[in-house]
């Protein structure tokens, strides 16, 4: 086996291992939309509601644990619309509290039936005819854009940097990029004319390193990911923006899941 083809096989299983984790995206088993007024929600202990800045839960005799102790009066969390939520703990189960425009709670249940049940995310091999080099073009301020959701009704605001441009067969395409999660990095949300074929019709994503000095970035569709909505009815992912669309088919990275098969 190749260094190359190595490299993306241990990437490949590293991305597997998480997406199995007892408490990951795997392992939703509900989503429940915040009301103004307390209730309770299904199988979900404690009382839950919202007003336009936060979400609240009233334990109401309930044992809940939020940053590791204990919630035994009304908690408060203000989060960031279309950020990372926080989790309250409910025995082996975690209740994922989250914005994307009102607010959600999801539970993460470590005995779900999809989890259970994985075994692995189907991929085209690996191949270096799908690693590019593009270039990066900043924005002269970096520019909130607002793109669509899969749950219709809903979008997400996320932070554009710049462009990215590459040629594939002597073809230019631009790219709009969002922040990656690496520092400096890059995320791009894509379709391409795999998609709804072999690949995740609503969309996939790329992560891009930091761009080196003279402004080149490494486009590895290799690893062109599957979004949570891939896997599960109970994720908001985001749509990509205007203009995300490759008009050939990317051969590369993960397919539709055997979830969605």
């Amino acid at each position: 086996m190749s260094t190359f083809t190595q490299d993306w096989q241990d990437w490949k299983t590293r991305r597997e291992t998480d997406l199995a984790a007892p408490h990951g995206w795997l392992a939703l088993v509900s989503l429940d939309w915040l009301g103004e007024q307390p209730r309770e929600y299904p199988g979900i202990p404690g009382r839950w509601w919202q007003d336009e800045t936060a979400a609240y839960v009233d334990p109401a005799g309930a044992s809940l644990e939020h940053d590791g102790a204990p919630l035994t009066e009304v908690r408060r969390f203000e989060l960031v619309n279309s950020g990372a939520g926080t989790r309250v703990l409910a025995g082996d189960v975690e209740i994922e509290v989250a914005r994307r425009s009102g607010y959600l709670i999801r539970v993460h249940d470590p005995k779900a039936e999809v989890l259970r049940a994985f075994h692995g995310v189907p991929a085209y091999e690996p191949s270096p005819d799908w690693v590019l080099t593009g270039r990066f073009e900043p924005f002269d301020t970096p520019r909130p854009t607002t793109v669509g959701a899969v749950v219709e009704g809903l979008s997400h605001v996320y932070t554009a940097p710049g462009l990215i441009h590459f040629t594939r067969d002597g073809v230019a395409h631009t790219l709009t990029a969002f922040n990656g999660k690496e520092s400096g990095g890059f995320n791009i949300l894509f379709t391409d004319e795999t998609s709804g074929v072999t690949t995740y019709a609503a969309n996939r994503s790329l992560p891009v390193g930091p761009p080196a000095p003279d402004g080149t970035v490494t486009l590895d569709f290799n690893r062109a990911l599957n979004l949570p909505c891939a896997f599960t009815d109970f994720a908001t992912c985001p749509l990509p923006p205007a203009g995300n669309h490759l008009p050939f088919p990317v051969a590369a990275g993960e397919k539709t899941p055997h979830e969605r098969g």
